[in-house]
């Protein structure tokens, strides 16, 4: 395959990885959306052409570039990472994941390992939409003062009395 073209194609899949992640958090209203996820995506993806193609494919060059690629962007996860002292939380934890597996997906695919990268992202996306919800449900379930009748379903729980 021509070189510019294989280079296109490799940068241009790693954008769009980063950019389905970055828009589920831009849907969010998350600090790092989808200029942010895509352009991680595609520097790593770009850093993990350049070295595989500078070096011949040695695998420890390579694995530099992917082992100061994944550290590297931890910084910028750590910019959007910040403490709600009002609400006694941390966020911004699951952006800043999400960050990381862009840059991961963007290596993948400047390594032209195409299918394994949508593969991880398809399921990437499915974690962020889904377990926000599933994670909602359990806690729903587990919250201390809430018990259920044996025999009955959640939806036949007891409600919690108001206190005296």
């Amino acid at each position: 395959m021509n070189t510019h073209l294989d280079l296109l194609l490799r940068l241009g899949s790693a954008a769009f990885c980063g950019a389905v992640l970055g828009l589920n958090r831009g849907i969010k209203q998350k600090p790092a959306g989808l200029r942010t996820h895509a352009l991680v995506a595609l520097g790593a993806a770009y850093a993990a052409w350049m070295v595989i193609t500078l070096s011949g494919r040695d695998p420890a060059s390579i694995s530099r570039i992917m082992q100061g690629a994944m550290t590297g962007v931890g910084f910028l996860g750590a910019g959007v990472i910040m403490r709600n002292e009002a609400e006694g939380r941390v966020e911004g934890l699951t952006t800043a994941a999400s960050i990381w597996m862009a840059t991961i997906l963007g290596l993948g695919c400047g390594a032209g390992l195409y299918v394994d990268s949508a593969l991880t992202m398809l399921v990437v996306l499915l974690v962020l939409l889904v377990s926000a919800r599933m994670q909602e449900r359990m806690v729903a379930m587990l919250r201390p003062g809430r018990h259920r009748r044996r025999g009955r379903n959640a939806a036949e729980s007891v409600p919690e009395r108001p206190p005296s």
